[in-house]
């Protein structure tokens, strides 16, 4: 069995699964997305990330075509069709079919597609040995541009900062914003640790606020580890004690060297360790379930 992807009101098998050459998110890159991991059953944050989709396309003036709980239970839907019970859900949203202009008048109805399937960013051995990282030449895009908040289809911006690192040989990219302060990597959000506290960049420096960086500010908080959003710069990165990676395929990354500095011991510090160990302690346990008190589908098949 190949797998089932929802696509326009219907599941299909995977690998039929196709929108229009017109699409303008394939043309333009005109779209919102996410990414939603599933544990044990249960989909994690599902609440956040759906408010985050919706609010993404608000943003930018396309309408979802279905109400944040239709949508919701579309994804667990999905899950619960491909049998999977760890997994990682990717709703899109995207302009629609339209004609090769880039008038958003042209596209009558937006296309609403949800993928599930597995990923795996890095390697096992990063979460035991550490990541490597470079700052990437490219600056994020300004809040003025495109806001980054906005998890839209268009990344060729995270993509060149992720070709240098690939060049350089690294793991990841970080990336700065034009005034040099440090924003986030190319798919990932970015926290150093020093002296028993955690920092991570504020929103408005021009990062996506991740759910799960959102996640684990809250988790340290719980733990009384002191955490907060700041501005800072290469500097603190390259004396920090600590420096890990953030995001809902990453989960929690433990960086170990950055643009030929070691950072910290050069091995997982303490703290990251754990946060890492509390985090996947409460993806084990919280969630939306999908195989136990969800109503069946009622869709087209």
């Amino acid at each position: 069995m190949s797998g089932w992807t929802y696509v326009d009101g219907r599941f299909v098998p995977k690998d039929e699964a196709c929108v229009s050459v017109y699409d303008h998110g394939f043309l333009y890159g005109d779209g919102v997305f996410e990414g939603i991991r599933v544990y044990g059953g249960r989909v994690f944050k599902l609440d956040e990330h759906v408010r985050r989709l919706y609010d993404s396309a608000k943003s930018i003036l396309l309408d979802i075509p279905l109400p944040p709980e239709e949508m919701k239970r579309i994804i667990v839907e999905a899950v619960r069709r491909n049998g999977l019970r760890d997994a990682y859900v990717r709703p899109i949203v995207t302009r629609g079919r339209g004609d090769l202009g880039i008038d958003p008048r042209k596209c009558s109805r937006p296309t609403v597609v949800v993928i599930v399937d597995h990923i795996q960013l890095y390697p096992e051995r990063a979460y035991r040995e550490g990541l490597r990282m470079v700052t990437a030449t490219h600056r994020k895009s300004p809040s003025d541009s495109l806001n980054p908040r906005v998890k839209s289809l268009n990344y060729l911006n995270q993509i060149l900062a992720r070709l240098e690192a690939n060049l350089a040989g690294a793991d990841e990219a970080l990336m700065l914003n034009h005034e040099g302060y440090v924003c986030e990597c190319s798919a990932d959000n970015v926290f150093v640790v020093r002296d028993g506290e955690v920092w991570t960049p504020p929103a408005h420096l021009g990062i996506l606020r991740g759910v799960t960086r959102d996640t684990v500010l809250e988790i340290a908080r719980e733990l009384g580890i002191p955490a907060f959003e700041r501005t800072f710069t290469l500097h603190d990165v390259y004396t920090a004690d600590e420096v890990f990676l953030t995001g809902t395929g990453a989960e929690i990354g433990p960086v170990v060297w950055v643009d030929g500095r070691v950072i910290g011991s050069g091995t997982p510090g303490p703290v990251t360790q754990r946060l890492l160990e509390a985090y996947r302690e409460r993806t084990a346990r919280e969630g939306t379930p999908v195989y136990e008190e969800s109503p069946a589908w009622g869709g087209p098949a």
